[in-house]
C-alpha cells in the first residue's frame, strides 16, 4: 500500500446508510483509498467502540459521540454535523394507509394494528417511550414486537400483511423500498410527537490513516454531502 492511500473502516448508524454509501463511493473514486463500511444501531456502536473496536470514521447520534469523545476515541476538531432523520409509520405495500393527521389518529391506527413493530436503536427507544407516554404500551400488550434493526422492522411488516405497523426512521424505510421490500411509508409521525435524531461524523483518534480519516469525515459533513443526504430523507 502506498503512503498516499489507505483502507479505511467506517462504523455508521444505519439510518444514514444511503447517503453514507454514496459519499463513501465518491471519496473512493477521488482519493484512491478503499473504504469498508459497517452499519449498526447507535447502542451497538457505543458498545463496540467503548469495548475497544477500532474504526477510522464514526457516524452516530450526539449522545454516542459525546460518550466516546469523553473516552478520547474521536478527534474532536474533526466532528461535524451530517443531518437529521425523522420517523414515520410503515405499512404493507398493499395496505390502505391509515389517517395519521394528529396524535389521536396515530393512536387509533396503532390500536387497530395486529402488530406494532419498532427496533432497539435510538429511534426504537423513542418509540417504546412514546407508546408508554400515550398509554399504548399496556393496551397493545403482546402486539408490540421489538426487533434488532431498522431493516428488520420493514421485513416484519412485509411478512405480516395487511395490518402490521412499523415505527421507523423514514430514511431506513426508503432504503428498504428501494430494495423491493413490500412496504410503504404511510406518513411521518404527527408533528407533536415527531422524533428528530441528529447524526454527526468524526475521525477516530486511533485511525492509522489520520489524514484520510479526517478528509472522509469532512466530506460526510460538507455542504455537498448535505444535498446528497437530503435526497435520502436526511435533512
Amino acid at each position: 500500500m502506498s503512503a498516499s492511500t489507505a483502507t479505511l473502516k467506517v462504523l455508521s448508524a444505519g439510518a444514514v446508510k444511503r447517503g453514507v454509501a454514496k459519499i463513501v463511493a465518491e471519496f473512493q473514486r477521488e482519493s484512491g483509498n478503499m473504504v469498508q463500511v459497517e452499519f449498526a444501531t447507535a447502542p451497538d456502536i457505543r458498545q463496540r467502540v467503548t469495548a475497544g473496536e477500532t474504526a477510522d470514521v464514526i457516524v452516530a447520534p450526539p449522545a454516542v459521540m459525546d460518550e466516546i469523545a469523553k473516552q478520547g476515541k474521536i478527534v474532536a476538531e474533526s466532528r461535524g454535523f451530517v443531518g437529521r432523520s425523522r420517523m414515520g409509520v410503515v405499512v404493507h405495500a398493499k395496505s390502505v394507509a391509515p389517517g395519521l393527521g394528529d396524535t389521536a389518529a396515530f393512536k387509533r391506527a396503532l390500536l387497530g394494528a395486529t402488530a406494532v413493530v419498532h427496533n432497539k436503536a435510538s429511534s426504537g427507544i423513542y418509540a417504546a417511550r412514546l407508546l408508554e407516554k400515550l398509554g399504548l404500551k399496556e393496551a397493545l400488550g403482546s402486539n408490540i414486537v421489538v426487533v434488532e434493526t431498522g431493516s428488520a422492522i420493514m421485513e416484519y411488516v412485509a411478512a405480516h400483511p395487511p395490518s402490521a405497523i412499523g415505527l421507523a426512521q423514514i430514511s431506513e424505510v426508503m432504503v428498504m423500498v428501494d430494495k423491493g421490500c413490500a412496504v410503504k411509508l404511510a406518513a411521518p409521525l404527527p408533528d407533536e410527537i415527531q422524533n428528530v435524531t441528529r447524526y454527526d461524523a468524526a475521525a477516530a483518534s486511533a485511525s492509522k490513516a489520520p489524514d484520510a480519516a479526517r478528509k472522509l469525515a469532512a466530506n460526510l459533513s460538507s455542504d455537498t454531502a448535505k444535498k446528497v443526504f437530503a435526497a435520502t430523507g436526511i435533512s
